[in-house]
């Protein structure tokens, strides 16, 4: 879920002309010092420093508006380590670790193991480069450093990523409740199977939560309490992690709709111990044939008792056996999944700003511990998921269950979690995409109530619209990953880098290193939209063809 709103992050970014991004180091900021106030401001109000305070000031003085941007942006900080950390994690954990086991299932356990690893370790690499173009750069904003390395296109270029990927964010938020709410609304009316009521359809119940729920909390003038659900979050989906390693030492392999049979059995609680005794947990049967007859009901056998009788399928090894490399048409989603699921950039410099007796050491560290946290949390949703459901696993794993079971407290109580979770997410991720688009288009006027409505509004009404007709959750994250994500990891931090740290020359290993870094990230984003796209263009002509064949 997206971090901690700093104020940072969400206050408005100043449109002021920086200085030109060819300018000495010199005429810039340095790395700021938590001093105390009174030693700061006479770093910047007396005309008379040394030399060294001299380095703050442009041509030995600096305007009064200039510090007081100054002094806003370099406070100090007073995050202890810990909290930075769970900061950082929160910012990184989200939706994205839904998708993880469809993507393990399309690349294969070793495959998926060696890019889950290479995303993390590139994207603490990113935060590295980050992190020393914000000491270069004079700033602690990601936006600004756009602007002080490229002008006005690279501010633009940062503010349209995060926005991006904000909203991609808020429509992967918005799937989930599309695709879980009409499941817990009908596990508490006791429903076996949807009848086409509307109160079940997920189209408009997501209609309905975002009118009756998220919109009315979009339209606070401040985040206030409502930031520390982050917090719940990454606790709900630990609780998530949980239940998904429990399930799979308690689901037997093959699961009945393995078969895509049109007849296929959910089941509840209460019936699964029937139909799998716990000293036969790994029994391989074809529920697919299953004979449901009153005669055998009465029967006190547990396999009689649920009128399943077994027969063998020749599949059924084939169907639990994982497989360790896979190439297919999905294997394109894979990369951006994981981009989706591991970026914080945006959020890096704001948790930095916070921290108490800061460094780039310490916050390096913040990142190593919270990226690998998130590593090993992604793996076991990854492999467990994936070895419960195997090739059958969908693009939501969440969602994946309900093939299984109908009625089952656990996972209603991780169905609600995570829907209150999200629900109250949505709000906190709108209010950055609002304030950045008050900023373009409304820079210097006063504030409105009128703007500050119709603007959540159209944000909402767009998220909703893509929900609606974008046909999976995976197409957000495939798109979303492949694009904004993509911009945020790898080729902004590189290319501020390269434009803004003078300090080390081009040709040093560390700018040949970001260089590289740079180009992987474009090969990276042009390969895999370049893919995903060919996906959709095949898919949308089987769909033809198919619709074509039926009439």
């Amino acid at each position: 879920m997206p971090g901690v709103m700093d104020r940072m992050e969400l206050r408005k970014v100043s449109t002021e002309g920086d200085d030109d991004s060819t300018a000495s180091l010199e005429d810039r900021f340095t790395e700021p010092i938590d001093s105390e106030k009174a030693t700061i401001d006479s770093q910047f109000l007396d005309d008379n420093d040394d030399a060294e305070s001299q380095k703050f000031l442009s041509n030995g003085m600096m305007k009064k508006k200039k510090y007081e941007e100054y002094h806003e942006e370099y406070h100090p900080g007073h995050t202890s380590f810990g909290m930075s950390v769970f900061n950082l994690s929160n910012a990184i954990m989200g939706s994205g670790i839904l998708g993880l086991s469809y993507a393990m299932a399309n690349t294969g356990i070793v495959l998926f193991t060696i890019l889950l690893v290479a995303v993390a370790i590139l994207s603490l690499y990113s935060v590295h480069l980050l992190l020393m173009t914000a000491k270069e750069g004079g700033s602690l904003i990601y936006e600004k450093l756009g602007e002080r390395a490229f002008g006005w296109p690279g501010k633009m270029a940062a503010f349209g990523s995060i926005i991006m990927q904000n909203i991609g964010a808020m429509s992967s938020y918005l799937f989930i409740v599309k695709y879980e709410l009409p499941e817990v609304i009908r596990a508490f009316l006791a429903l076996e199977e949807s009848s086409g009521e509307w109160y079940l359809n997920g189209n408009y119940l997501v209609v309905f939560v975002s009118i009756g729920i998220i919109l009315p909390l979009s339209l606070l003038k401040n985040l206030g309490y409502l930031g520390y659900t982050s917090g719940f979050s990454l606790s709900c989906m630990v609780f998530f992690l949980g239940v998904v390693i429990y399930k799979k030492t308690h689901l037997p392999c093959p699961l009945p709709f393995f078969y895509h049979h049109s007849s296929n059995l959910s089941m509840n609680a209460s019936d699964m111990s029937g139909l799998y005794p716990p000293q036969n947990l790994t029994a391989q049967m074809d529920f697919s044939r299953a004979d449901v007859s009153p005669a055998v009901l009465g029967s006190h056998d547990a396999h009689q008792s649920t009128g399943v009788h077994v027969a063998p399928h020749p599949d059924d090894e084939e169907m639990c056996t994982p497989k360790y490399f896979v190439f297919n048409s999905q294997t394109a989603y894979t990369v951006p999944i994981l981009a989706f699921a591991f970026v914080c950039h945006p959020e890096v410099l704001p948790i930095y700003s916070e921290l108490k007796d800061r460094s780039r050491k310490k916050m390096q560290n913040v990142s190593n511990l919270s990226i690998l946290t998130m590593l090993i949390m992604y793996m076991l949703s990854a492999l467990f998921g994936y070895l419960t459901f195997y090739d059958n696993v969908e693009a939501e794993l969440l969602h994946t269950f309900t093939k299984v079971y109908k009625f089952d407290t656990m996972l209603l109580m991780v169905r609600l979690a995570v829907l209150t979770a999200v629900t109250l997410t949505v709000p906190i991720v709108l209010f950055p995409i609002r304030s950045s688009i008050t900023t373009l288009l409304f820079s210097g006027r006063e504030f409105s109530w009128t703007r500050h409505m119709l603007i959540a509004a159209a944000i909402l009404a767009f998220n909703n619209m893509l929900v609606i007709f974008v046909p999976t959750i995976r197409d957000i994250f495939g798109f979303i990953g492949s694009s904004a994500a993509t911009m945020l990891i790898f080729i902004l931090p590189a290319a501020f880098y390269i434009r803004l740290v003078k300090s080390v020359p081009f040709r040093s290993p560390q700018k040949i290193g970001a260089t590289l870094f740079l180009i992987c990230g474009f090969m990276v984003m042009i390969g895999s939209m370049s893919l995903i796209i060919l996906d959709w263009i095949h898919n949308a002509t089987a769909s033809t063809d198919a619709h074509a064949d039926g009439h």
